[in-house]
């Protein structure tokens, strides 16, 4: 399943657009709205994500608010212990972070913004998931009005182990 824009729906904002410029003196706001409806109708169509995490944590109660601002319909459950979650996402060595979660047979390690997760969604790569491992200032959930962002990596990875980078942050001065 592919996460974009259904071809009808552009077609239909355009159809739309046309329709309210050549019959309104209020075009662009018009055109905003149905842009708007547009982009609401796509973010429907976002799959849950089910975090599990520390009710402790506040960076997670970030992480799962930069979600769902993005659109994600969210599942977090709060656990003791997230063993069982990290090895049913396979991580290996070195990926670990602060929350685990799944999203549409994806694991999501960590920080991970959600642009990436759109992006995992449409691509598709055959791997069991991404990670920021650690917990890196500037990453989503992350901010801090006091310290700048550092650069940080999205890894992929498959069973345990890195695949690749699947984006790169530079850090912030």
């Amino acid at each position: 399943m592919k996460y974009t824009t259904p071809l009808f729906a552009v077609l239909a904002l355009g159809v739309a657009v046309a329709a309210v410029a050549t019959t309104n003196n209020n075009a662009p706001a018009a055109a905003e709205k149905v842009a708007a409806e547009v982009v609401v109708a796509e973010q429907a169509q976002l799959p849950q994500v089910t975090v599990y995490k520390s009710a402790s944590c506040g960076c997670c109660k970030h992480w799962v608010a930069h979600m769902r601002e993005a659109g994600f319909p969210i599942e977090a459950i709060n656990v003791d212990d997230q063993t069982q979650y990290k090895i049913k996402a396979k991580l290996g060595p070195g990926l670990g972070s602060c929350h685990t979660a799944f999203v549409d047979g994806y694991a999501i390690e960590g920080h991970v913004p959600a642009s990436d997760i759109e992006r995992l969604l449409r691509e598709r790569p055959a791997v069991s998931g991404l990670a920021v491992p650690g917990m890196v200032t500037g990453s989503p959930g992350m901010e801090s009005p006091t310290r700048p962002a550092q650069a940080y990596k999205v890894i992929s990875f498959t069973d345990g182990k890195q695949t690749g980078v699947f984006s790169d942050y530079p850090a912030e001065h």
